[in-house]
């Protein structure tokens, strides 16, 4: 008794002749995670570290791509993106084009959301609207452009109706005009989006409990009062984690800007996609264009930041 319990001992210390077996086995088992995990990381290193990395490097070089042999100038590309006007103006349109889009997306999803969650239409017409209302959220990018370039054309139906209405005596130039193509691209963008907001939301509004409306109605509570104090509070989580989202995906906005306008006339629907595209393609200054893609990803991870922060709140 007193051998085996030495010898137990031994082993427990890590000293006994089936320590090292033990702890070779330990290790074998606590490998297996990374194992599973490996495609992925091998996947995160490849299809994001890597042309990250490479992105930044270019940023820090001297016109790379279009030189054999490039020079390390350090952040001078960077203050050159930041001095120009060009950048400051698609700083400026980035902003309105995002705040008014996540802002109008919002407020028009929750509409229509509490539309078709109402109790006061039958399920035909809630049917009908949701037809319509998802429509715009079928259509690609490219047709969506499409579309709305024919109805903003000089010709097209929209200065038909402006025309008929005796709002405006001649014909608009809604995406040709510095006047009007950023509000032009920003209600496309609205239209295009809203449907997102409104399919997540009406699934927040169908999980709000009855009984806290019935509460309510027994309290003396209107129906104002019932969506203050009962249907935002309990759409708030839906709420800022869509709006973070859409805030990310919006200040990328890329195609339909592109397929629109091009960022004109005279760079007034200029956004930071745009700025950063031109500078690869169309001025073939790759390193600028790397030096305006990595304060754009600053910018973004901001965003991630906040939106990550919150979703672990939740948690």
């Amino acid at each position: 008794m007193v051998l085996t319990t030495e010898k137990q001992a031994a082993q427990i210390a890590g000293s006994g002749p089936g320590s090292g077996t033990a702890a070779k086995r330990k290790r074998k088992i606590n490998l297996v995670p990374y194992g599973f995990l490996s495609p992925t990381i091998l996947l995160v290193v490849v299809l994001m570290l890597i042309p990250i990395v490479m992105v930044i490097w270019y940023s820090l070089m001297d016109n790379v791509i279009t030189k054999k042999n490039p020079k390390f100038v350090g952040f001078s590309n960077y203050a050159e993106v930041l001095g120009s006007e060009t950048f400051h103006t698609a700083i400026l349109n980035t902003v309105f084009f995002t705040t008014v889009s996540v802002a109008a997306h919002l407020v028009l999803g929750l509409a229509f959301a509490m539309l078709l969650n109402t109790r006061f239409l039958k399920s035909f017409t809630k049917a009908i609207f949701r037809v319509i209302y998802v429509m715009p959220w079928l259509f690609t990018v490219a047709i969506i452009a499409i579309l709305w370039r024919l109805l903003l054309s000089p010709n097209g139906i929209v200065n038909f109706l402006v025309m008929e209405l005796g709002l405006s005596s001649t014909s608009v130039e809604w995406l040709a005009s510095r006047d009007t193509a950023l509000l032009a691209v920003t209600f496309i963008n609205i239209w295009a989006g809203y449907p997102f907001f409104m399919v997540s939301l009406l699934a927040g509004l169908q999980g709000i409990p009855k009984d806290l409306y019935e509460a309510a109605r027994v309290d003396g509570a209107n129906p104002v009062q019932q969506f203050i104090s009962i249907t935002l509070p309990q759409l708030r989580p839906i709420i800022i984690s869509m709006a973070l989202l859409d805030l990310i995906w919006t200040s990328q906005q890329f195609a339909l800007i592109w397929m629109t306008t091009g960022g004109g006339p005279i760079s007034s629907t200029e956004m930071l996609s745009t700025f950063t595209y031109k500078l690869a393609f169309s001025e073939y200054n790759f390193s600028m264009a790397a030096a305006s893609a990595v304060i754009i990803l600053a910018f973004s991870m901001v965003l991630a930041f906040f939106y990550v922060r919150y979703q672990k709140a939740r948690d």
